[in-house]
């Protein structure tokens, strides 16, 4: 194997075996994360049948075995594409996924429709920074404030603020229940228009198929009590106060949530709760007015 072509071929051979969707596509972002080429390039040198040395070819076979195990792409390579970012993850961080990106753009939308030159937006349980870095990227008169209360993950929004981000994102270590009213002196209630969460919301039954996300996502980030709901009614409860009047709160959810997230919006006093599809159809994204 002393081909690009080669390596290719048997990464899309092993990977398939060991239950890999897409083999082709984790295949060729693993040679390129090894030899520091797009996915277009590893590509265009496996057509031309490009010579590999040695050391990278066992460096990708130890990458595809990894990945065999269903050890995350994002894992081994350190990084995960979320809308124009590329974000610093590893173990401790929830991964963030694609679905994810429709929520950044409905809180992103409700952001520049605020009537203001500084409007603000607070992300509660932000992990590895996703959302509110896009928001502070893509709405750069913006404020963004981003809160995690796990120190795993901690650390890696904290690289991903100081990579990608301005000083217009202020990062808080916090637990979103008992976010204080006042921070340094500086009010928090009232004074957001936006605020938004993905967060753990799977039943605690309901157990993810996928081996990727069942043992190397963190649980803190997955299960949400017994109806995936309990984070969810504690966001509603602080994101009242959090709000100004007239403000939006956007919650990501399961595709089969989103009717229940509705009626307890409304039950602490939400008006306009609506819930938004994805990419892919699904129901992904519920937001309400304060």
């Amino acid at each position: 194997m002393t081909t690009i072509s080669a390596l290719r071929e048997h990464g899309i051979a092993v990977l398939s075996r060991a239950g890999i969707r897409n083999a082709d596509v984790d295949a060729e972002l693993l040679i390129g994360h090894v030899l520091g080429l797009s996915r277009g390039q590893v590509q265009a040198k496996a057509v031309t049948d490009a010579a590999i040395d040695p050391e990278q070819q066992l460096a990708v076979l130890e990458a595809i075995e990894r990945r065999a195990a269903r050890e995350p792409l994002q894992h081994i390579t350190g990084v995960a594409p979320f809308r124009s970012l590329e974000l610093a993850v590893g173990p401790g961080v929830f991964v963030p996924r694609p679905e994810t990106e429709s929520v950044a753009q409905v809180a992103i939308d409700a952001l520049l429709a605020v009537p203001s030159a500084s409007p603000r937006a607070i992300d509660l349980g932000t992990g590895s920074g996703a959302i509110a870095i896009a928001m502070a990227t893509e709405v750069p008169h913006a404020e963004i404030v981003a809160v995690e209360n796990s120190s795993r993950a901690f650390v890696w929004a904290r690289q991903n603020v100081r990579e990608l981000a301005g000083e217009n994102l202020r990062l808080i270590f916090a637990d979103l229940a008992e976010l204080p009213a006042e921070l340094d002196g500086s009010p928090l209630d009232g004074t957001f228009d936006v605020v938004v969460s993905n967060p753990p919301y799977i039943p605690l039954g309901a157990i993810p198929r996928d081996p990727e996300v069942r043992l190397h996502d963190p649980e803190v980030a997955l299960y949400g009590g017994e109806d995936g709901l309990d984070v969810v009614r504690a966001i509603s409860i602080r994101a009242a106060a959090l709000l100004r009047p007239g403000g939006t709160l956007v919650i990501e959810h399961g595709e089969l949530q989103g009717s229940a997230i509705r009626e307890l919006l409304a039950s602490d006093g939400w008006r306009a709760a609506a819930t938004h599809r994805d990419l892919l159809g699904r129901d992904r994204t519920t937001t309400a007015l304060r």
